[in-house]
């Protein structure tokens, strides 16, 4: 299923299905093929700068994706400019794809900008790192990692 249309009518429908407050949720795939084909598509990682610099990132273009903090580092306080920031990268109607490590903060992210009018809101399911194993190690249950796609270590 590579065809974004097809791609957003079944994530619309997994956001009806679990009465989501926001568009609906993406697979790490389906965000993936959505960033390769849909012309407003756009991935928000909105996990820390540091998160960002020592863990990995997407490997897509920068256009394609922007970087906005739903916590600060350190302490992991709300980003007061959440909201500004995600203005200046993000037209309202873009395809917006939120993304952090396990997928908790991406839907804070998806529901905060629903909130604020933001029409095509997807939190990427499973995140960057996904969950974490047996053993308390991430980037091997699921997630974007996990998934083999494209990603940069730090």
């Amino acid at each position: 299923m590579n065809n974004p249309a097809d791609i957003l009518t079944t994530a619309c429908r997994r956001g009806q299905e679990n009465q989501l407050p926001y568009a609906g949720a993406v697979t790490p795939q389906e965000a993936y093929a959505l960033l390769q084909a849909h012309p407003n598509a756009k991935l928000v990682d909105v996990r820390t700068n540091a998160e960002r610099d020592w863990v990995g990132r997407v490997a897509v273009p920068e256009i394609r994706q922007a970087a906005v903090q739903w916590n600060l580092y350190p302490g992991g306080t709300a980003n007061p400019d959440f909201m500004p920031q995600l203005t200046q990268v993000a037209g309202k109607d873009d395809v917006l794809l939120f993304l952090c490590r396990s997928g908790v903060r991406s839907r804070h992210a998806a529901k905060r900008a629903t909130e604020e009018g933001y029409t095509q809101c997807f939190d990427i399911l499973e995140g960057f790192e996904g969950d974490k194993d047996a053993e308390g190690h991430r980037k091997t249950v699921a997630g974007w990692c996990k998934a083999g796609l494209p990603w940069v270590g730090a």
